[in-house]
């Protein structure tokens, strides 16, 4: 079909999107065109599967191909080409990715939750939490009125402490607590985006913050992500073309790819944030699971530009809702007026009960045994999934996520509603994107993969979709 040069200073995957697009410009691939299958394309060519995926998916993403179910890849109708739309998809293999995520992504009656975003219960503080609500007790602690705007005191307090030991030089008065992680992204983009505004976010990135960010009438421009941190070319045109104000980002451990950006690339970042005139929203909250000191945006720049969050309900417990702001003062006087507009205090018991569980004095030996968990989890994990054929994006061997995709598996959409009816919840690629299109990644919570129900099922699902290839 195409005359692949090895040779060529272009990328194959370049050489093959721009060979299908002048095909399917001069007509020669026609509207309704069936292409051949990912790996059809790749014996006949000489290159690798997933080469012929990330060129597929670039075609889909800019709308050349369309993908359809288990059926393949099929060239898309275009406006001011003669006919009737023939690859327009059936309603019912459209993605609600708002959908999935209440109903699914956060359900816990699924058996198996290999696409999650939380730890299993048994790897929680549960002690820490009970022997704090135990000291709670005893002390008498007080039920009536309300907490202070920024948050209990002590906690504050020792989050500076902490966020010192990690270069970050701030004071309690620089910390303001939140119910959770999301509530912070709440009320920094309440805060600092105006309906109309480009925002930039990770490319894949937090679905809920995207969502949030839409409800406001933002506009949003993804920033690749790559294994070692960004696409700092794709970036730096994104800051030239649209000029957004704000990037919100997760530079370590990052979700859903776990990526782990190099200090190379924060420093650039940040001279770009200075070049460009960008606040910068660093989303911490995976940093206790990590067991490499690193470097952060805001220990290198200690809170001018960059606004720092954390949280505590991956470690402690999701139903403790403790998060917390670190920001320049300015900035943090008003996320406080904000937060008591919007829901006056958050939760003083809760912020007590976090600060016993922290200070009970086994919280270091319970975040080292937890760490290791997490690592031993990536191995045997990612070894699995490679046994199947899988390609990883990165193996930091930490943190919650693996981030995969299978060459037989173009659509995780659509693996993941054939894992509802196993009771296996997946994490399919498309929730995850800035602009939603059909893709073969997958999120896999290390924490809840290791287990041979989803591996058979995952096992199946590629030989059915081999068969069918084959067909």
């Amino acid at each position: 079909m195409l005359a692949i040069q090895p040779d060529s200073p272009m990328p194959l995957v370049a050489q093959i999107v721009d060979g299908l697009r002048q095909l399917i410009s001069a007509q020669t691939l026609r509207a309704g065109a069936k292409l051949p299958s990912i790996r059809a394309f790749a014996v006949s060519h000489g290159v690798s599967v997933f080469t012929v995926v990330e060129a597929y998916d670039r075609l889909v993403a800019q709308g050349w191909v369309v993908s359809r179910g288990n059926a393949g890849f099929f060239v898309k109708w275009r406006a001011g080409e003669p006919g009737e739309a023939p690859d327009r998809a059936p309603a019912d293999l459209s993605f609600d990715g708002s959908w999935y995520l209440q109903q699914i992504f956060e359900s816990r009656s699924l058996a198996l939750k290999a696409g999650c975003g939380w730890l299993p219960q048994d790897w929680l503080f549960e002690d820490g939490v009970r022997r704090s609500l135990r000291q709670l007790a005893a002390d008498g602690v007080e039920l009536g009125g309300y907490g202070l705007p920024q948050g209990h005191l002590a906690l504050r307090m020792l989050i500076a402490e902490n966020l010192g030991e990690r270069q970050i030089g701030v004071e309690a008065p620089n910390v303001l607590l939140t119910q959770g992680s999301s509530q912070a992204l709440d009320l920094i983009a309440r805060r600092l985006v105006k309906p109309g505004d480009a925002v930039l976010v990770d490319d894949p990135g937090y679905p809920n913050l995207m969502f949030m960010l839409r409800f406001l009438g933002a506009r949003l421009v993804g920033v690749p992500r790559t294994p070692d941190g960004y696409d700092l070319a794709a970036l730096e045109a994104a800051l030239i073309e649209h000029k957004p104000r704000v990037f919100f980002t997760q530079p370590r451990l990052q979700s859903p790819c776990n990526a782990v950006a190099r200090p190379a690339m924060l420093h650039r970042l940040l001279q770009l944030a200075e070049s460009h005139d960008l606040t910068v929203i660093e989303n911490d909250i995976y940093a206790d699971l990590d067991p490499e000191p690193r470097s952060t945006l805001a220990s290198l720049d200690q809170l001018r530009r960059v606004v720092h969050i954390g949280s505590y309900s991956k470690t402690i417990s999701p139903n403790i809702r403790v998060g917390f702001v670190a920001a320049r003062q300015d900035l943090l006087d008003g996320l406080a007026r904000l937060k008591m507009v919007s829901g006056l205090t958050s939760s003083d018991l809760t912020e007590r009960l976090a600060h016993g569980a922290l200070t009970e004095g086994r919280w270091r030996k319970h975040l080292k045994g937890l760490r290791e968990r997490l690592a031993e989890a990536h191995g045997v994990v990612g070894q699995r999934l490679r046994g199947l054929g899988f390609e990883l994006f990165g193996e930091p061997k930490a943190g919650l996520y693996l981030w995969a995709r299978h060459p037989d598996l173009p659509d995780s959409a659509e693996a993941s509603r054939a894992a509802v009816g196993q009771g296996i919840m997946l994490g399919p690629g498309q929730l995850f994107l800035v602009e939603p299109r059909p893709t073969g990644w997958l999120r896999f919570n290390v924490a809840f993969s290791n287990d041979e129900r989803l591996f058979g099922f995952l096992a199946a699902q590629i030989e059915q979709q081999g068969q069918q290839a084959a067909a």
